[in-house]
């Protein structure tokens, strides 16, 4: 069964006092938003859409590029957007999430997904812990039973077609809904709950930004890993190759292969993540087979590598130490190239370069110094 999902971000965030959606605020270093968004990209779900409002529409929609999400206009309120968000759904199932949850987990979302599988719906709610009152004008009116009081939260998932019809149904109905399952529960059926997760906090007010929160761990599944490399000037050609990127330079770097410092730091990195040898296990440089060899083909026996391990890379950043050649006229092309021979679009690699400021072997012009690191998801 394929699998949608909704995350709501359309909304204005009034009570966190940011002046802004409280979503684009910033969250462990990025905008809260993407700590959400991340946690959605799992192979268990084929589609995400995210509402957004016009005003934060074209920011959200920057967030959502490198996971390749929809973006959809959202409404006026949350029940709107929900219904615009679902005239894209094209799964079996759809969950609902929102977007001020960043602490979900991939528990979590596969649970929400075989719950709906098995009963149609699935909400995830955590037990009250503190007895619960209703209260009107100012006074207790009924204690309900704690054991029979539950919080709820997101994600919520239903079998589409259900969610759908009710969602036509309640469109004229007068009511405000701030949640998918009562909307379920007017007019398909009652639905069924799962665990949830204390840690599984809504982002409401400025304080919640700041204060102790459950760490942000790496996606489930993913590992990082970094390699360095260096090589000295003195070669004979008047070119160096960095990414696979030839550049004209008074002179090329000493190498066994052919000396692209960049593409040797990419491999160990990635062999790092995945928990195998260096570089010089594979390529040794006693071996005449690599005299001159072509870094990019070797990038793709490592590739072969992790990839028998189960993995494959998500994003790559490089940091380049030269003082010559001059680099920035070709940063461009370095990552166009690094993007291409890893298989991922360009927004998910970085190349960096800069000098030593005339300090050390780099700064007197003696080599080439790369670092990178390069995160592996699990196939």
């Amino acid at each position: 069964m394929k699998v949608s999902a909704i995350i709501c971000a359309a909304g204005t965030g009034e009570r966190a006092g940011f002046g802004k959606n409280k979503l684009l605020a910033p969250l462990y270093g990025a905008p809260a938003l993407w700590h959400t968004l991340r946690q959605f990209d799992i192979t268990e779900i084929d589609e995400v859409i995210v509402t957004a409002s016009s005003n934060d529409y074209r920011e959200i929609k920057a967030l959502c590029s490198p996971f390749g999400y929809e973006v959809v206009l959202g409404g006026k309120t949350r029940y709107l957007g929900v219904r615009k968000a679902l005239e894209k759904v094209t799964g079996d199932i759809v969950l609902i999430h929102d977007g001020a949850r960043p602490f979900v987990t991939g528990r979590l979302i596969r649970e929400c997904i075989s719950t709906a599988k098995t009963y149609g719906s699935a909400v995830a709610a955590t037990p009250a812990t503190d007895t619960m009152a209703s209260v009107y004008y100012g006074v207790i009116t009924d204690v309900p039973k704690r054991e029979t009081v539950y919080a709820i939260q997101t994600p919520q998932g239903f079998r589409t077609d259900d969610l759908k019809k009710a969602y036509e149904l309640a469109h004229d109905d007068g009511i405000a809904y701030t949640d998918d399952s009562a909307v379920y529960a007017n007019y398909i059926g009652l639905p069924h709950i799962f665990e949830g997760d204390r840690h599984n906090t809504k982002l409401t007010f400025r304080e919640d930004f700041v204060a102790e929160a459950p760490p942000v761990t790496a996606p489930e599944g993913c590992r990082i890993g970094i390699g360095a490399d260096t090589h000295a000037f003195g070669g004979l050609d008047d070119f160096v190759t960095l990414a696979g990127v030839k550049i004209e330079c008074d002179s090329s770097l000493v190498a066994h292969s052919d000396g692209d410092a960049v593409l040797h730091s990419v491999m160990d990195a990635m062999l790092s993540a995945a928990g195998l040898e260096d570089i010089g296990h594979y390529f040794p440089d006693t071996d005449r087979r690599y005299k001159g060899a072509d870094s990019a083909v070797l990038l793709g026996r490592v590739m072969d590598e992790v990839k028998e391990r189960g993995f494959a890379p998500v994003n790559v950043s490089v940091t380049i130490e030269a003082e010559k050649p001059r680099l920035a006229p070709h940063t461009e092309a370095m990552k166009q190239s690094l993007a291409r021979l890893c298989g991922l679009d360009a927004s998910c690699v970085a190349i960096a370069a800069g000098t030593a400021e005339r300090l050390g072997f780099v700064g007197e012009g003696l080599g080439i110094v790369c670092y990178a690191a390069v995160m592996l998801k699990k196939l």
